[in-house]
């Protein structure tokens, strides 16, 4: 799932003073920046359509939520962080819902599924393991609070070789109508 192009670029836009600093990880592309609900590894073709199915069925009960990106962290300790990221804020626990049905959907079909809490996070990039890093860093986006966005569909995507193929998009409910 990803945000849509203004949030992006407003946090894009946040994160430029910080793209040259010493000890900065090696950033990702905006344009491929996403939220990951639920990573499952190599799926064999044959559970494919049924996975789609699944999927399908798990984000149809999903209700209307506002999202938006905020905050700053790592994965990893401050002297060898791994991953720095963009949190999340507004209707997170329709995120989070929503991630525990899918994963609910993977082992129906008998796919495994990580044993962890779901962290709603955007991966803004990843420090190399043998280069100097700024575990700090992030806290210099700590009160970053970029603009709201419905929640309006969910994209399963198929990752061969680094390359993202979407394979379908499913539309959340949609917010009723107000008098």
């Amino acid at each position: 799932m990803a945000p849509p192009a203004p949030a992006r670029a407003d946090l894009a836009a946040a994160l430029e003073p910080l793209r040259g600093a010493p000890g900065a990880p090696r950033w990702g592309d905006p344009a491929r920046w996403h939220l990951t609900l639920l990573f499952l590894g190599a799926v064999p073709p044959g559970l494919l359509p049924g996975l789609t199915a699944a999927v399908g069925d798990a984000v149809a009960p999903t209700p209307p939520a506002t999202l938006r990106l905020a905050g700053a962290g790592r994965f990893g300790p401050r002297r060898r962080p791994q991953v720095c990221w963009a949190g999340l804020d507004g209707d997170v626990a329709v995120l989070t819902g929503l991630a525990g049905r899918l994963a609910e959907a993977a082992r129906g079909l008998g796919l495994p599924v990580e044993d962890r809490p779901f962290r709603p996070h955007l991966t803004l990039g990843r420090w190399h393991p043998r280069r100097p890093a700024d575990g700090d860093l992030p806290e210099r986006l700590g009160g970053y609070r970029g603009p709201d966005w419905p929640l309006r569909e969910v994209t399963l995507v198929r990752s061969t070789a680094g390359r993202h193929t979407v394979v379908a998009t499913f539309t959340t409910r949609a917010p009723s109508a107000r008098a």
